[in-house]
């Protein structure tokens, strides 16, 4: 565990006080991401694994507090949509998620709802959550912002109870918020590890709580099971994420998804209200690639092929036409190489390669010119033949 320092401004309004604003430095205990969940994390490839959740979902919002025949009955309360598309914002390529909770318990209206711009990474850009609860006689609505800018992530809230608003804003620095999952960057998140097929048992990163507190959020696969949808029995399979608050007892949800990615079904555990998907949904289409063809390798007997050999034929043509050009072209290219072969088989060295390197390497603008002045029997790039003895006898002695 860390410590990190969180700049928190309050400010409270009620028709009877004057809002007073209060500053104040609140030392935090911030947990630590796993080092898996981090891995997965940068290991993200947007272009092929987001490729095919970018789709809605639709669930209906049910309680299951009432009995019929002694037998639980579900009663339906609203609907739950989330939809995921890709979009840019703040001139970065980011993904714009939605989520509306809205219904009624016991008569009285409530909901959620989370406009959020996640970037490729599941990095929150930006995000706004809002939830209410239509109390006859002291409503309640919560709205929370979060916005990433260069010094660290910004959240400010505004809590309107009754007649009383509480507006509080602070900064966390980005150091402290990595492998931070918003509630927006969660739903994608859980779309993810069903695609990448999620088991492990190490996996922890960031979350805020109800109170925007800095907790652990902790993810596990659970077992697959079976689920009913509209008479249709379809395999399921499940992820539960627990938040660790530092304030409150643990929040756990358990969330159910088709092999595609389509939630259908998630609860918070402890409570009578359940979200069920009502309609099995269309399976994702993948594209499917076509295997790649092979092709066995063969001797290739060019001679007895008759269109090779053909072409073989008129490519020797050609070139030796070419070849005979270009020497009718150059009349000295002959005299060249006649006097090399010459001199050649006058010394007859033994390295011939050696030899007409430096042969030729008279001919090169590179080369210093001799001095006029050198003595007949100086050393000579040319040795002397050691079959020819005749070459050392006429040589005159130097004075």
């Amino acid at each position: 565990m860390s410590a990190t320092t969180i700049t928190s401004i309050t400010t409270s309004e009620t028709t009877s006080q004057v809002p007073t604003t209060v500053r104040e430095t609140v030392p935090e205990e911030v947990p630590e991401p796993s080092d898996a969940a981090l891995k997965f994390l940068d290991s993200i490839v947007p272009e092929e694994d987001f490729k095919y959740l970018m789709f809605d979902d639709s669930l209906l919002t049910t309680s299951s507090d009432t009995y019929t025949s002694g037998t639980k009955q579900g009663r339906e309360l609203g609907e739950f949509t989330v939809s995921v598309e890709p979009t840019r914002h703040k001139q970065q390529d980011c993904y714009l998620i939605h989520a509306n909770s809205h219904g009624s318990i016991d008569g009285v209206p409530c909901g959620t709802s989370i406009t959020a711009y996640v970037g490729q990474n599941l990095e929150t850009v930006e995000q706004q959550h809002h939830e209410y609860v239509k109390l006859e006689n002291c409503p309640l609505d919560r709205k929370t912002f979060i916005v990433r800018q260069e010094e660290g992530y910004v959240v400010n809230r505004v809590i309107t109870q009754g007649e009383d608003i509480q507006r509080s804003s602070r900064t966390i620095e980005l150091s402290k918020m990595r492998g931070f999952i918003s509630e927006g960057s969660n739903l994608l998140l859980h779309r993810l590890l069903i695609e990448k097929n999620f088991r492990s048992e190490d996996f922890q990163l960031l979350s805020f709580d109800s109170d925007t507190n800095i907790c652990a959020a902790i993810y596990r696969p659970l077992e697959d099971r079976t689920q009913t949808v509209d008479g249709t029995e379809i395999r399921v399979y499940g992820i539960e994420r627990t938040i660790n608050s530092v304030v409150d007892l643990p929040t756990t949800w358990q969330s159910y998804f088709m092999q595609d990615g389509h939630l259908t079904n998630r609860v918070q555990v402890g409570s009578p209200v359940t979200m069920k998907l009502a309609r099995v949904p269309n399976l994702i289409m993948r594209d499917e690639e076509p295997p790649k063809p092979t092709f066995e390798k063969r001797s290739l007997q060019w001679d007895e092929d008759m269109q090779l050999y053909s072409k073989f034929l008129d490519r020797k043509e050609e070139l030796k036409a070419d070849h005979g050009t270009y020497v009718r072209h150059h009349p000295e290219l002959k005299n060249l190489l006649a006097d090399f072969l010459q001199f050649l088989l006058l010394r007859k060295p033994d390295d011939v390669v050696q030899f007409a390197a430096e042969y030729f390497s008279a001919f090169s603008p590179g080369m210093p010119d001799a001095t006029p002045y050198l003595a007949s029997n100086a050393p000579t790039p040319f040795p002397a033949s050691r079959t020819n003895t005749k070459i050392d006898q006429l040589r005159a002695p130097t004075r």
